[in-house]
């Protein structure tokens, strides 16, 4: 009698209305074949983009744990298929507001900071970011293809500059963020994780702050040649033939052995260096130099400043490179 109410009223073999987007989806073999070759050939590396989630755990016993972020947190990765673009990272944590950021111009960090149920990422926070990566293409006057994975979490939305399209989960396709761009980001933060002294910086475990710096400059790390062969790896990128791009350091750091072989000209000279005529009270003049505590409190100073004052994220790029010359000098 059910099937005959059913049948009477029409609801015999109704299903729920399909969600935007679900159209675009065809069997994952299709797809694989016939429909992403299209795609990506409408589009040039550069303008072809993918997105996935990671977490990192906080170091134990950081400031806050516990109270701010809890043990972990989601890291939101974007980048583009030829390794020229890195969408700024966007980490998700506990606390809507935590301490250590209070006073921090957040509109003018190299990431950005959300809250979200365990430390993970919710649709409504995508959607955020979703616009907001919109505008920043909108602003560049591009149009782009985002490719993500179909997840409760990442809602199909229509954009201006952005095209979403869901790559199935059937296909023997992984994320280019799973092929290695993640993991080589955490390798990049648990080396700066190793790299924080104590002892010099006259300070404790990191703070939740201190955290997203490091994650920021190991992003940064990532270097454009390996999120290129991962897009290549994933099948993801109309180039796939091209040469992958060598991994060399980043321009405008200065080698350990540049360092080495520049010296330390006050130490070369010694006491041989003072002028004719030059008495004590002239020498008492000259600062001495600052212990290595010393430096990076002021670097810590500075970093405040610029936390505090900058009006561009680019400033940090600047401050990152800075303070890993002063690691490279205290290390050698």
């Amino acid at each position: 009698w059910l099937a005959r109410l059913g049948a009477r009223h029409g609801l015999a073999g109704k299903k729920p209305p399909a969600e935007k987007g679900d159209a675009e989806q065809p069997t994952a073999e299709h797809w694989a074949g016939a429909v992403l070759p299209g795609l990506l050939r409408s589009y040039a590396p550069a303008e072809i983009f993918a997105c996935g989630e990671t977490a990192v755990l906080l170091p134990a016993g950081a400031p806050g744990k516990g109270e701010s972020t809890g043990e972990r947190l989601t890291l939101l990765l974007c980048a583009n298929a030829s390794g020229s673009e890195k969408v700024p990272l966007r980490a998700v944590g506990d606390s809507p507001r935590p301490r250590c950021l209070r006073g921090v111009n957040l509109e003018q960090m190299p990431w950005s900071y959300r809250a979200g149920s365990l430390a993970g990422l919710t649709a409504p926070l995508f959607a955020e970011w979703l616009r907001e990566f919109n505008e920043g293409m909108r602003r560049q006057g591009k149009s782009v293809l985002l490719l993500l994975a179909k997840h409760e979490a990442h809602p199909y939305l229509q954009l201006s500059n952005v095209r979403m399209v869901f790559v199935p989960p059937a296909t023997a396709l992984a994320q280019p963020l799973d092929r290695g761009i993640a993991s080589d980001l955490k390798g990049h933060y648990r080396r700066r994780l190793l790299r924080w002294l104590p002892a010099e910086r006259g300070a404790g475990q990191p703070s939740l702050l201190d955290v997203l710096h490091m994650l920021a400059q190991a992003w940064g790390d990532v270097h454009p040649g390996l999120i290129a062969s991962c897009f290549r790896a994933a099948g993801l990128s109309p180039d796939a033939s091209a040469e992958a791009v060598s991994l060399t350091s980043a321009p405008g750091l200065l080698s350990r052995e540049q360092l080495e072989r520049d010296g330390d000209p006050a130490e070369a000279d010694g006491d041989e260096g003072m002028a004719e005529g030059e008495d004590a009270g002239e020498l008492a003049a000259v600062p001495p130099c600052p212990s290595e505590r010393e430096v990076w409190r002021s670097l810590a100073t500075l970093r405040r400043y610029l936390e505090c004052q900058a009006t561009s994220p680019d400033l940090f790029q600047a401050f990152y490179e800075l303070e890993d010359a002063v690691h490279m000098v205290s290390a050698g």
